[in-house]
């Protein structure tokens, strides 16, 4: 019989905590493991605890401290062992904080070791309540919080803190939120998923017995974006769904990159560039802190561009015009164009042009 798991993610530790130890009471016979990764060390801490306390803390020295060789060395296994002990009947996680859960995810549903082992049935975003807004749109980098996971990362706070409310089949937070940062949360989370003000009101029992959506998580976090977004009613946020089937000018988007790159909102979706035919390349940012790079091939599918803006208040004037600037005109896609280069200027962020004539 496979052991029921529900991990819980989130920016702000205090939120995660208060997740963990509303879900440890509610749950009977469960089990709680919380890590934690010491970027400076690359330490990662290991703690197990039940109803009866601490049953055990290791620490394990990383080869590198991300969040791939922390879920190889020891995450991933520690979850298999706890869940072959017959002591308890579930499973509660907390990932390191600002850790996203999609290569957890991704591996609970692909690798058949751990699934006849683990069911992984819920994802949890824990967001603190009393700076929401500014968790997710503001321009603060992990590091100057202090929960970066290794000493080179740069990533931005919101662009992690979105990507977890995205994933997740629950978001938590620890108090009522205000009312425009409930509004957010709802737009940026799956529709149908769930916002709860406050971690008692998560019910751990009904969390057990469902099942993390993947199929359905998959689908709107993708950077393809392929599916209709439901409207957003009566609400403080707004959406802005921006696509064409052109790519983008490598010259333009270079050009005009923080007319679409910044500015207190969420950013993601994908985009090509035809000295790049072949590949899909993802747009993801919060709080006017960008990333742009390889995502897979196209394959088959149909070349698109798509970002999709979320914020508050009113979308900027600006990005729908420099979006269409940014595009190959229509003159440009019929003509013959020069693509055929042995540089572009992506290649900071793309890597080098591959297979050139």
């Amino acid at each position: 019989m496979r052991t029921p798991l529900v991990v819980v993610t989130g920016v702000d530790p205090a939120a995660m905590d208060a997740t963990l130890l509303s879900l440890a009471w509610d749950l009977p016979r469960a089990v709680s493991v919380r890590h934690a990764i010491d970027p400076e060390s690359q330490v990662l801490t290991r703690t197990v605890s039940d109803a009866t306390g601490v049953v055990e803390r290791h620490e394990v020295q990383l080869e590198h401290a991300c969040v791939s060789c922390a879920l190889r060395e020891d995450i991933l296994p520690t979850l298999q062992r706890l869940a072959r002990d017959e002591r308890w009947s579930s499973i509660v996680s907390g990932l390191p904080t600002a850790t996203e859960a999609g290569q957890l995810t991704h591996a609970l549903a692909t690798d058949t070791r751990l699934a006849r082992h683990l069911k992984l049935s819920a994802v949890i975003a824990a967001v603190g309540a009393s700076d929401t807004v500014r968790d997710l749109l503001s321009d603060d980098l992990l590091r100057e919080r202090g929960v970066h996971t290794n000493p080179y990362d740069d990533r931005g706070v919101g662009e992690v803190a979105c990507a977890q409310v995205e994933l997740a089949d629950v978001v938590v937070l620890d108090a009522e939120p205000r009312p425009e940062a409930a509004d957010l949360l709802h737009a940026l989370a799956r529709p149908g998923a769930p916002v709860l003000p406050g971690a008692d009101q998560v019910d751990g029992p009904a969390l057990v017995a469902d099942r993390h959506h993947h199929r359905l998580a998959d689908a709107w976090c993708s950077p393809e974006l392929d599916l209709d977004l439901p409207a957003l009613e009566r609400s403080s946020a707004w959406r802005l769904d921006l696509r064409s089937s052109r790519p983008f000018h490598p010259e333009r988007l270079l050009d005009h990159i923080e007319r679409l790159g910044t500015g207190a909102h969420r950013a993601r979706g994908c985009f090509w560039v035809p000295t790049r035919p072949g590949d899909l390349l993802e747009w993801s940012g919060a709080g006017g802190q960008l990333s742009i790079g390889g995502y897979s091939p196209w394959g088959r599918r149909t070349p698109v561009t798509r970002l999709l803006y979320t914020g508050l208040g009113a979308p900027p004037a600006d990005l729908r015009a420099a979006f269409e600037e940014v595009l190959l005109t229509p003159a440009e896609a019929r003509q013959a164009q020069p693509w055929d280069v042995v540089e572009d200027g992506l290649e900071p962020w793309l890597g080098d042009i591959r297979d050139v004539a």
